[in-house]
């Protein structure tokens, strides 16, 4: 069986290898010719409009699924008129625009953060007016790892956004399209993700909730299962994604990010595609997420979810450590995705797993320096030892 996946940066080489072991084969969609895929799989370079490339992407294939949501959903429904796609187009469609996304989890009864749509910069003090600051402006489309957004706290924080707006031009809207979406700031006490998987034969498996720590609006570090958690929380989260699940007919791996604020779950966004807060789950789950994800597309009954102790995910960003200095820690794993180094890109993570929450705590203290650098977040939670115990 051969499998298209559009889009063939880490996720897709971690698919791939994924895939391998149950006699998978795949090929790749992405327009950069240096994309980590290239190194262990086939692949079309081209833009992901060109319908000639898609239709030659498309031969032979059995079915479609995607490692980046900000593919063309038009040329994505353009495949799924060639071969199966999972998540199907729609659920892409949704996940691509925040206010779409928001609208959606408050009509499934899943609480989120007070928004308004800002149709552009002369919307944003009457958004203000209704939403009070601190707040976020956001692009609906397009943002990711921190980009597209204007973090708003004083009226000179308003003005420099508004006069920032109208040279802002990483999306080019349609006329029918609200570009930008404001969000009451929440003073949540941690940020929460669920990964879960459904099957095309609408079985379903959810791992633990993950506690994650951001810096510059990148994902630095990741603990799971995270520490203290209620059993109400998981439930909450469970809930939530199962709902998206049947709404959308969904088939494939989905993440929800969270606030968690007083004891209450806020949903946040979704990405409809295997998760940078999931990486945890290759080596410290009885199934990763990537396995499950090909399983759950394939048709095959989904693995277990259970997680193998406690687990550390720390990103490689820009720059990477010295391999030995990592692996001369007991039960650390490296993973380097074969990408040239670059101020903010994601080069490879480190999984450290142990036993117990103080065992990880123990063994992330023996990190090198270069992980107890403020951006890493790793100070802050070994310095609150409380955080990491069960």
């Amino acid at each position: 069986m051969t499998i298209g996946i559009l889009g063939g940066g880490q996720l897709g080489y971690m698919l791939a290898l994924a895939g391998y072991p149950l006699g998978l084969h795949f090929r790749f969609f992405d327009p950069s010719p240096e994309a980590p895929v290239g190194r262990i799989a086939s692949r079309v370079t081209a833009d992901f409009r060109d319908e000639s490339a898609l239709e030659k992407f498309a031969n032979g294939l059995e079915l479609v699924t995607y490692e980046f949501e900000n593919v063309p959903v038009d040329s994505v429904r353009f495949l799924a008129e060639r071969a199966p796609v999972y998540p199907s187009p729609r659920a892409l469609e949704v996940a691509q625009d925040r206010i779409s996304e928001k609208t959606l989890f408050q009509e499934l009864g899943i609480p989120t953060t007070e928004f308004v749509p800002v149709a552009g910069r002369d919307d944003v003090d009457a958004a203000v007016k209704k939403i009070g600051l601190p707040a976020i402006l956001k692009t609906c489309r397009m943002g990711y790892d921190g980009k597209g957004q204007w973090h708003l706290r004083t009226a000179d924080d308003v003005a420099k956004a508004k006069s920032e707006l109208s040279q802002h031009g990483t999306i080019t809207p349609a006329s029918s399209e609200i570009p930008y979406i404001l969000e009451k700031y929440v003073p949540f006490t941690r940020e929460l993700s669920v990964i879960a998987v459904r099957a095309r034969t609408g079985e379903t498996a959810v791992y633990p909730l993950v506690e994650n720590h951001h810096r510059g609006g990148i994902l630095r570090l990741s603990l799971a299962p995270a520490p203290h958690l209620d059993p109400a929380i998981q439930r909450a989260a469970e809930q939530a994604a199962r709902a998206v699940f049947d709404e959308l007919q969904y088939v494939g791996v989905l993440a929800i990010e969270f606030f968690e604020q007083a004891g209450k779950l806020l949903a946040n966004e979704m990405a409809p595609r295997v998760h940078n807060s999931g990486h945890w789950t290759i080596e410290g789950a009885l199934t990763s997420q990537f396995e499950n994800h090909l399983r759950a597309v394939v048709g095959l009954p989904l693995g277990s979810t259970l997680a193998i102790g406690c687990s550390a995910m720390l990103n490689l960003i820009g720059e990477t450590p010295e391999a030995a200095e990592v692996l001369a820690i007991r039960d650390a794993h490296l993973h380097l995705y074969g990408k040239s180094p670059r101020a903010g890109r994601k080069l490879g993570h480190v999984t450290l797993r142990a036993s117990s929450s103080e065992q990880l705590a123990s063994r992330l203290s023996e990190l090198s320096s270069f992980f107890h650098r403020p951006e890493y977040c790793l100070d802050a939670v070994l310095s609150r030892p409380a955080s990491l115990r069960a």
